[in-house]
């Protein structure tokens, strides 16, 4: 027997379907809030992890930095007057000499002779002068006698007259002598020179520190092209440090600033010193090409100490060009360069240079104005930059104008902008350059704090 459903069970049929309807639908509803949260979530400005740093009262030292040589004060190089073959040569390289002590003796027998020859022409030109003064005397008496005679009538004007001139002559005679002995002692005294010349003496207590020639060897005299240079001789108990300094650097180097000397030879070892002298003209290298460099040579004087220099030995030297007590300093790294637009990032910023130099590019006809235009706005842009850093403040970072002073290895003197007690932002590299905005959201960095 067949039985249809009741009207109470079909009520309760579609109640239960209206109740999985209302399910589903809230299952879906719940799924769709989710997927737009998450849209939304992702869509949200992510905090830029970030390190900070207080600001605080710190000493700062500008220094500038700069590698060279040390050298002797006095090094003096030994190099004959005269040509010659070295006959003695009692000295080594390393010699320890006192003032006046023999260094090298050439040969003398050439100007031995010579002197002999010039004592020789002096005697001749003494003799010579007796005899022409003897002249004289017989000239003077015949001219006299010639006289009286002419004024007695007894001989004729040519005679006195001739009389006259044979006494000059012989004058002129005796004083051609005279300058003739004077000319050969000066040639005596130049001989006598030069056989002094042939031995040389330390002209200072020092070391001999470079010995080119050896015993037996013939030498070039100087006043023949460069001479040969026998030794060199130096005063090693005063040192410097002979430096080249960049053209950008020199500009902040004084006299008398103070320098710690670092010698490859001695390790992290440092000497004191002082600048002495500072070159008036530059030395280029490079020239004309993308390699050129000009650096100007500075000499420091090395304080005295218990370890004798060698000449030669490498060095770098941080010389300290100023000094800041008790200012006001942040990581040097937190200052960047920024526009007066603080709403823009550099690549923004840079996307609208490169946009303006396109629009003017487009205009070929008036290439002129685009010149001029190009430069006016170059000139913009460098009025708009400005020096900022970044302080946390909460989980925004605000963008400060700040105007700077010296700087040493890690910190930089901040004379406004900010105070000591600030956080300031000193990392990331990317964040402070590129990513950070005025109010931009950021958040402490634990893996770059540590």
């Amino acid at each position: 027997m067949h039985q249809t459903a009741t009207p109470v069970t079909t009520t309760r049929r579609k109640r239960r379907s209206r109740r999985k309807l209302y399910i589903w639908l809230g299952v879906g509803g719940l799924i769709l809030l989710l997927i737009a949260g998450s849209i939304i979530s992702s869509k949200r400005e992510q905090p830029i992890p970030v390190t900070t740093e207080k600001a605080g009262r710190r000493t700062i030292i500008a220094t500038v930095s700069a590698t060279g040589k040390v050298q002797p004060e006095t090094e003096v190089k030994i190099s004959p007057e005269v040509a010659g073959e070295i006959i003695e040569l009692p000295v080594e390289d390393g010699t320890e000499v006192k003032k006046g002590d023999l260094l090298v003796k050439i040969r003398p027998d050439s100007y031995k002779a010579l002197l002999e020859q010039q004592q020789a022409a002096i005697s001749t030109a003494e003799a010579v002068s007796e005899q022409q003064k003897a002249a004289v005397e017989k000239a003077e008496m015949d001219f006299k006698q010639a006289q009286d005679l002419f004024h007695k009538k007894l001989i004729s004007e040519t005679e006195m007259t001739a009389a006259k001139t044979a006494y000059d002559a012989a004058k002129s005679a005796y004083q051609s002598g005279l300058h003739s002995i004077e000319g050969a002692k000066a040639s005596s005294s130049q001989a006598r020179d030069q056989l002094s010349k042939t031995t040389i003496y330390s002209p200072l207590d020092g070391i001999v520190t470079l010995l080119n020639s050896k015993l037996g060897e013939r030498v070039v005299a100087t006043g023949q092209f460069a001479g040969t240079e026998v030794m060199r001789v130096a005063d090693l108990n005063q040192m410097q440090a002979v430096v080249d300094v960049n053209e950008n650097d020199v500009v902040h180097v004084k006299l008398g600033d103070t320098a710690k000397v670092t010698i490859d030879a001695y390790g992290d070892r440092k000497f004191d010193g002082k600048v002495v002298q500072i070159a008036n003209t530059g030395k280029t290298t490079g020239a004309g090409t993308q390699e050129e460099v000009t650096n100007f040579e500075v000499k420091i004087q090395l304080d005295k100490g218990t370890v004798r220099l060698r000449p030669g030995l490498s060095c770098t030297a941080e010389i300290q060009t100023d000094m800041v007590k008790d200012a006001v300093s942040v990581p040097i790294q937190s200052v960047t360069i920024r526009t007066g637009d603080t709403n823009l990032s550099p690549e923004e910023i840079e996307q609208k240079k490169q946009l303006k130099q396109t629009k003017e590019k487009a205009d070929n006809n008036a290439e002129v104005e685009n010149i001029r235009l190009a430069k006016q706005t170059a000139k913009e842009e460098r009025e708009k930059l400005k020096k900022v850093v970044f302080l946390k403040e909460g989980s925004k970072a605000r963008m400060v104008e700040v105007t700077t002073g010296i700087a040493d290895d890690s910190d930089i003197e901040i004379k406004s902008g900010v105070q000591p007690g600030d956080e300031v932002i000193a990392g990331s590299y990317s964040a402070i350059s590129r990513k950070l905005k005025n109010g931009a959201r950021v958040k402490i960095d634990t893996e770059g704090k540590k």
